[in-house]
């Protein structure tokens, strides 16, 4: 302390005693890239329906409502791509937290000339006039079966645009469809979805598809259709696509301009990464095996050079045990310890989709519930209801030593997650736990030790690093995370004059050595069972 005092006197001086606390740095942000339309039609106050671009920078969203506020629900989703599944998955299985990097494109609406059925069927207009939704029976009709449907105002308490349908067929009392709607929101009665259920398969719904507002495309109250028996004839059907290809250079992004996943580096939050859209693009022609092997490996790419990451892969569809091997071995040939790759594809709502969504859900979950340091297997996927193929133990044989992480079904226990290997050759990293734990410490250690930077570089400040990376350990160790019966077997902080000679003082260094035995996962568990000889009928000797 600087000696300047001049007149006698008493003084009061604040000392800065005891370790600095260091805070553990956050482990379950993800950073979702997805395929995005170029506007999304929004509903702003006081200027009823308008049309907005959706941003292309990295954008935070904490829940599902907001992900929807910001790039529209699943009507609004891009055909053929998979982002809204696998935002609503990762929330639903404990996301709090993401940011979405969107790939923006055009999507054109085309029209095509298909059969009418033989069978009953009509279209509900619009207050314009025009065609917004098409009814149809789930047979042909006889003579004189028509069906009269009639769109009447929903009641109270019910969602915006939504309308019920009072249907007579037959003798018999009417039936009344209530709260219908033209959204294909998770939390309302999509037309589609409810229409065939209440109707024992009666009736179906089609949505025609159309770049109208969803206020405008609602079917007009007091209409009424008559479904009859109609001869077979072409009729126009409407369908929105991606026609453009998709550049992988929109994936990877540019870091200047904040897009793709070069943009990500100025996202210090980010800890997981996962673009199950590049496989989406795949499916459906839009790039070729090379661009998915290019994108995913500019994913691995970022997350060794910003060091505080782990991207979760997705595989291609479609491909039993066999080819993913193949795919592996050659598409996927990757050695990297900061990624992991899942098989198979998950069936959500009835249709496929990757699982990377999902999984990042569980990799949060478990890291709020239990810590980062629990590998993120033997979970439970929320919201799956199948798999595209189900994996044996003696397929998983195959797949788990070339570091293929299966999702499986097991019989009174739901479909888990059943592998935990990063993508690395190297046994030291062959663990997602063990990387992800060493990520979190060395960056709750780098946020958390500036301070240090132009202290005297002698033994107080050497006493005082290891005092507050030792304290910061040592609560790590004991929340499960390291291995040891003490704090001495679990880690060490080495800061002295060995680590910091006069030559490397000289040069402006100071030098600190920490090791940490991390925990590992019981991946294989063995009962070894052996028969014990009966001794009852043993004697003694006096």
């Amino acid at each position: 302390m600087p000696f300047n005092y001049k007149s006698p006197g008493v003084y009061v001086e604040e000392l800065s005693t005891g370790a600095r606390p260091i805070e553990s740095a956050g482990t379950a942000v993800l950073a979702m890239i997805g395929l995005v339309r170029e506007t999304i039609q929004a509903e702003e106050i006081g200027k009823g329906m308008v049309s907005r671009p959706t941003p292309s920078e990295p954008t935070l969203v904490t829940n599902w409502t907001q992900f929807t506020n910001t790039y529209g629900d699943g009507e609004q989703a891009v055909p053929g791509g998979y982002l809204h599944d696998s935002m609503y998955g990762y929330f639903l299985n404990g996301g709090t937290a993401a940011y979405v990097v969107g790939i923006r494109v055009p999507v054109t609406v085309k029209q095509e000339q298909v059969p009418l059925l033989p069978a009953g069927e009509g279209y509900l207009l619009n207050p314009s006039g025009q065609r917004t939704v098409r009814l149809m029976t789930t047979g042909p009709l006889k003579p004189g079966e028509d069906i009269t449907v009639e769109v009447q105002p929903a009641g109270e308490g019910a969602p915006d645009n939504a309308f019920n349908l009072l249907i007579r067929h037959g003798p018999g009392e009417p039936k009344t469809i209530s709260n219908l709607t033209l959204s294909r929101s998770k939390t309302q009665r999509n037309i589609v979805d409810t229409l065939a259920r209440e109707t024992d398969n009666l009736l179906t719904a089609e949505i025609l598809e159309s770049q109208a507002p969803l206020a405008e495309r609602t079917p007009a109250r007091g209409t009424t259709v008559t479904l009859a028996p109609m001869p077979e004839q072409p009729q126009p059907k409407v369908s929105a696509e991606v026609r453009t290809k998709v550049a992988p250079d929109l994936f990877r992004g540019n870091a200047a301009e904040r897009t793709g996943i070069a943009g990500l580096e100025a996202v210090d939050e980010v800890t997981l990464l996962a673009c199950p859209d590049i496989v989406a693009a795949y499916q459906w022609g839009a790039v070729a095996e090379d661009d998915v092997k290019a994108v995913q490996t500019a994913m691995l790419n970022h997350c060794e050079s910003m060091k505080d990451r782990f991207a979760i892969l997705d595989c291609p569809v479609g491909l039993s045990v066999q080819q993913m091997m193949d795919w592996r071995k050659e598409k996927m040939n990757f050695d990297s310890k900061y990624g992991a790759l899942y098989y198979p594809w998950i069936k959500v709502d009835g249709r496929l989709v990757p699982p990377s969504g999902h999984i990042a859900g569980v990799y949060a979950r478990v890291d709020g519930e239990r810590g980062v340091h629990k590998a993120p297997a033997n979970e439970i996927v929320r919201g799956v209801i199948g798999l595209e193929r189900k994996i044996s133990r003696n397929e998983q044989d195959f797949l788990n030593p070339i570091a293929v992480n299966c999702i499986r079904t097991f019989p009174n226990q739901g479909i888990r997650i059943w592998g935990a290997r990063t993508l690395s050759s190297d046994a030291q990293w062959r663990y997602i736990n063990v990387r992800r734990l060493f990520c979190n410490v060395e960056e709750s250690i780098l946020q958390a030790t500036n301070w240090i930077v132009f202290e005297p570089n002698d033994v107080f400040l050497w006493n005082a690093i290891k005092r507050d990376i030792g304290a910061y350990l040592t609560m790590v160790w004991r929340s499960g995370a390291l291995f040891g019966s003490t704090p001495q077997e679990a880690f060490f902080v080495k800061c002295d004059e060995e680590t910091n000679p006069k030559e490397v003082r000289d040069l402006g260094y100071c030098i600190i050595e920490v090791g940490i035995a991390p925990v590992k996962p019981a991946e294989f568990v063995v009962f070894r069972v052996s028969q014990k000889e009966d001794s009852a009928g043993a004697t003694s000797e006096a």
